[in-house]
């Protein structure tokens, strides 16, 4: 199993209109082909303003396989271009049980 860690900052108001654009249909279409959305939180305390996602992989070729999905599909190429105003960074992490 690999959980991978995507934290976006934001810029300082942008969560509520991110999650908005999101909850309309990129969170559907990212379930179905992602798969496993183990947690989506919200930064209260140390640098705001950002979400985090963890998703849930068996492997890396799964991740790799349905990320190239996720950024084939043309929904979810649109949701990328409507929300790219408010994105400041990225940051993606690899996690292992251990």
């Amino acid at each position: 199993m690999l959980v991978e860690m995507r934290t976006y900052t934001l810029v300082p108001g942008g969560v509520a209109e991110y999650l908005r654009l999101y909850e309309g249909d990129a969170r559907a279409l990212q379930t179905r082909l992602l798969g496993d959305l183990a947690g989506l939180y919200q930064t209260e305390t140390g640098e705001l303003n950002q979400l985090v996602f963890l998703w849930r992989y068996a492997s890396a070729e799964d991740r790799v396989r349905r990320r190239g999905e996720l950024m084939a599909d043309p929904g979810f190429t649109a949701f990328r271009k409507a929300t790219r105003h408010l994105l400041v960074r990225q940051e993606n992490r690899m996690l292992s049980p251990l």
